[in-house]
């Protein structure tokens, strides 16, 4: 693989945390001024290249892997997995945004919030699974997006998904230092400094949330095993204090403060879904553990499918004690469920919930901190980002390198930024990246290079422009109609008749090999509607901040990630043909030797 690093490779399999210039870009544009300004002047072409080009399936499993040196273990079965997701969803979600919710959104009715946003990550998580068990590699949605919508796409979705995991992460740090302060009869500001010369929202300086973070990272280098072992541990006992609050809860219910189920109306319930989706991220870190997955084809479906279920019914049982237990108005917006047990008499309780709080949280940055790290090593991988993140360490078969620098990069966000706007920020970049999924799920059934016909690709590009052109007009029309209803009457027809257009006027390309997502287009189409429709309640700002970062990451992309990749391509291109020139070479001089000794 020399050719394909321009002198990189050996970089690459060294051992340690190696930093020479070609660890960091060692294609071709970048070893002198003269390459660069070149590559800058030929950017328009190499733009369209990358946006044409898809990767392939064999090429993801096999040659991206071997760019990482050694290979990561393959130690987990559809047990880890399912604690894995348990453990990776249920944090600092339905301990502290439920409260939120439910006071300034959408009060009782946060129950049908967590519904909605439950249905929606179901549909993502059918999508996930197909992909995770055709292409079992450490990148998850990247790769998906790479093997079906191309290079661009897929490095746009890969600084989304780098931008959700570190905001995660970073939420649920100092999520974590708001119930270890309640753990020790503690406000959360008396562990935090007030800087006074930054804005508010940036003033309330963390330490704890940055020590969390610090003894994550020890644990994720350390190995996945001894990771899945601490983390089904810790979640069972989360487990048990999550049916102590429900148990518990529910013996002290009051039905009177269900009287005014929906103080804030239907848009309430669906403005408090955009947001809760928050408690639902993680799963698609699970997908990224398929490289590590003993038996992909039956533990992905099980431990992704199984973890949710379990889930979104614990969500739901949440939801419904919060708001039986106490008034929404009362419901503090911190630690909902401690304060809820204090008002009615339990004071103690609070101190079990916060310790299995504080377990959840400790688990979500856990796995969070895993998937985040194999995420950038597939990224390293396609040269999208520098190729020193993408070694994998040969001893404890982890990429070191991308988890300290992920979870350095979640301890500073956490260190500085409030919990609203990491949640809100968060929620549009999550649901952006699960839509694109399910588009490339419905680009991967009905589209296969080569075979299928040009008049079936431009009916099924017409059919997928029309769902997508449908579903954002109901999303706007929803965010800027409050009151209206007409024009749902267009919009939901609109996808509802090309959906079914796809569905029988369009034969599928492909059928998955070995467990595919049921009912499609149907579950990929309604996946691409519900997650667009909730974009349309998430705030303006947020999109404005979404905004400047996907402006960063073009930046980004034009000065080094176009480049990278182009060269990184081409050197692999050029490889393959000199190894099918010296293969042919071999059999011309095999049937030669063999002409001369029958002769």
């Amino acid at each position: 693989m020399a050719s394909e690093h321009g002198g990189g490779d050996d970089g690459l399999r060294r051992r340690g945390c190696s930093c020479t210039k070609n660890d960091f870009l060692p294609e071709e544009s970048f070893q002198s001024m003269g390459n660069y300004l070149k590559a800058l002047k030929e950017t328009p072409s190499r733009f369209m290249d990358r946006i044409v080009t898809r990767s392939l399936d064999s090429d993801e499993i096999n040659e991206m892997k071997a760019r990482s040196g050694h290979e990561m273990k393959k130690t987990l079965t559809w047990w880890d997995l399912m604690w894995f997701g348990i453990g990776a969803v249920i944090g600092s979600g339905i301990f502290v945004l439920t409260g939120l919710e439910a006071r300034e959104a959408s009060g009782p009715a946060v129950v049908l919030s967590y519904v909605v946003s439950g249905v929606s990550a179901m549909l993502s998580v059918f999508c996930y699974t197909e992909f995770a068990v055709e292409i079992p590699v450490a990148g998850g949605s990247f790769a998906y997006l790479r093997v079906e919508l191309g290079d661009f796409m897929a490095f746009i979705a890969a600084g989304n998904i780098i931008l959700e995991y570190v905001v995660g992460g970073a939420a649920v740090a100092r999520s974590w230092t708001s119930y270890f302060a309640t753990l020790l009869n503690h406000k959360p500001e008396d562990f935090r400094i007030i800087a006074h010369s930054l804005g508010e929202d940036y003033s309330h300086l963390d330490p704890i949330a940055v020590g969390v973070c610090a003894i994550i990272c020890v644990l994720a280098v350390l190995g996945t095993k001894g990771s899945s072992r601490f983390n089904y541990i810790a979640s069972i006992i989360h487990m048990v204090v999550i049916l102590f609050v429900i148990i518990a809860g529910f013996t002290k219910a009051d039905v009177k403060n269900y009287r005014d189920f929906t103080p804030y109306g239907v848009r309430g319930v669906f403005k408090s879904a955009a947001v809760l989706f928050f408690a639902y991220i993680g799963f698609d870190a699970v997908s990224t553990m398929a490289e590590e997955t003993k038996n992909p084809g039956r533990d992905i479906p099980i431990g992704l499918v199984g973890s949710m279920v379990v889930t979104t019914v614990c969500y739901c049982l949440m939801a419904v004690v919060l708001c039986l237990m106490q008034p929404f108005q009362q419901i503090d917006p911190d630690a909902p469920f401690s304060v809820a047990f204090s008002a009615v008499g339990w004071d103690w309780a609070k101190y079990i919930v916060a310790f299995g709080a504080l377990k959840g949280m400790t688990t979500v940055l856990l796995v969070g901190a895993i998937g985040q790290a194999r995420y950038m090593t597939h990224i390293a991988r396609a040269h999208m980002m520098p190729p020193w993140l993408a070694q994998v360490n040969a001893k404890t078969g982890t990429p070191i390198n991308a988890t300290v620098v992920m979870l350095a990069a979640t301890a500073l966000i956490a260190f500085f930024t409030k919990l609203k706007i990491l949640a809100d920020l968060l929620s549009v970049s999550t649901l952006f990246i699960f839509m694109f999924v399910a588009v490339a799920l419905l680009v991967r059934r009905y589209y296969v290079t080569g075979e299928t016909s040009s008049r079936d690709r431009n009916k099924f590009l017409v059919f997928l422009g029309l769902i997508l052109a449908s579903s954002t007009a109901t999303g706007v029309y929803w965010a800027l109609e409050k009151e209206g209803w007409i024009g749902y009457c267009i919009t939901v027809p609109i996808w509802f008749l090309s959906t079914v257009g796809m569905k029988f006027l369009v034969p599928q390309a492909r059928a998955p090999k070995i467990w595919g997502v049921p009912l499609v287009p149907w579950l990929p189409s309604a996946s691409i509607a519900i997650n667009i429709f909730l974009l349309g309640s998430i705030d303006k700002k947020s999109f404005v901040r979404f905004a400047i970062w996907t402006g960063i990451l073009l930046v980004y992309y034009v000065l080094f990630g176009l480049h990278a990749t182009y060269d990184t391509a081409k050197a692999t291109l050029k490889e393959k043909l000199t190894l099918q020139k010296a293969e042919e070479g071999g059999v011309v001089a095999d049937n030669s030797a063999s002409a001369t000794v029958d002769h």
